[in-house]
């Protein structure tokens, strides 16, 4: 069966499944409109006040603001925009096209993967102990938490920026990699910042604790990359509840990242490839290449 085939038929499927959604919605439809649950219309389309709680949640609206007029006009003419353009979009039978449907099982499968791996962790949630513990090992984020003060060279990581980087692993001024980024053509900016030393990676941490006057040190973050002096610091101690609801959420965080990786050694365990994909996985895993 060829993929345009698969795509038609899975259209189809996904097509009964909103059809008896829609059957499904009817109903329940008429019993919120009674009860005061749809928000507004848009042609054919409803809003539902669940719908706009899960808008808020989205928008990491605090429940104090979702009373706000302000802020529900805001979500609000969000998400009748975007009904209106699903509205839209399915009047001109976009959901039928390939590339959409194939956009559309991608976003489904995302959000069932996340939904699992949440799953997953708050059936692990980390109690108070795991948390004390947590604290008290990690003093530098915690009861010893500073903030630096530090002046920046900020510049985007093209494909020039390496050399730069390279060529200053051991600068002592911010004021020869200025010139150097200047000489290359390399976009940037200097100013005046501040870091969170509970933010830092443990080794950075304990580079900057143990500078000299005269050290610079980089980073990078996403597409970007700084060079940096730290000029001041600041104790700024993470005591009481702030520090335990700190502390769940960097235990969340790891104990997600460990679903996360639990799950890929799995599904690589259990996944089958073919032809030249075989090849290709298996290049580096130190097994020996598939024949044809």
């Amino acid at each position: 069966m060829n993929l345009s085939m698969r795509m038609y038929r899975a259209a189809i499927v996904l097509g009964c499944c909103g059809v008896l959604a829609a059957g499904c919605g009817k109903k329940s439809g008429e019993a919120t409109v009674s009860s005061g649950q749809v928000v507004a219309h848009v042609g054919d389309q409803v809003i539902t006040t669940q719908e706009l709680e899960n808008e808020f949640r989205w928008a990491n609206v605090p429940p104090d603001k979702q009373k706000d007029p302000e802020v529900i006009k805001q979500v609000l003419r969000e998400l009748v925009a975007r009904k209106y353009l699903l509205q839209q979009a399915l009047a001109a039978k976009l959901d039928r096209e390939p590339g959409v449907l194939l956009d559309l099982l991608r976003s489904r499968e995302q959000v069932l993967e996340n939904a699992f791996l949440m799953r997953a962790v708050a059936s692990k949630a980390a109690g108070k102990a795991d948390v004390d513990k947590y604290i008290a090992n990690n003093p530098s984020k915690f009861a010893e938490r500073k903030l630096f003060s530090v002046e920046q060279l900020g510049f985007p990581l093209g494909p020039t920026a390496q050399s730069v980087i390279d060529a200053n692993k051991n600068a002592k001024s911010l004021d020869e990699i200025d010139q150097q980024l200047t000489s290359v053509g390399i976009p940037h900016s200097r100013q005046m910042g501040a870091l969170n030393g509970a933010d830092l990676p443990q080794d950075l941490y304990s580079a900057i604790e143990a500078k000299k006057a005269d050290d610079v040190f980089f980073v990078r973050a996403g597409q970007n990359g700084a060079f940096f002096k730290v000029k001041g610091e600041e104790k700024r101690p993470l005591e009481g509840e702030a520090a335990a609801n700190a502390a769940r959420q960097i235990l969340r965080s790891d104990a997600l990242k460990a679903e996360a990786g639990i799950a890929a050694y799995s599904a690589n365990l259990e996944a089958k490839y073919e032809g030249q994909y075989a090849k290709i996985m298996q290049q580096g895993e130190g097994l020996p290449a598939a024949k044809n």
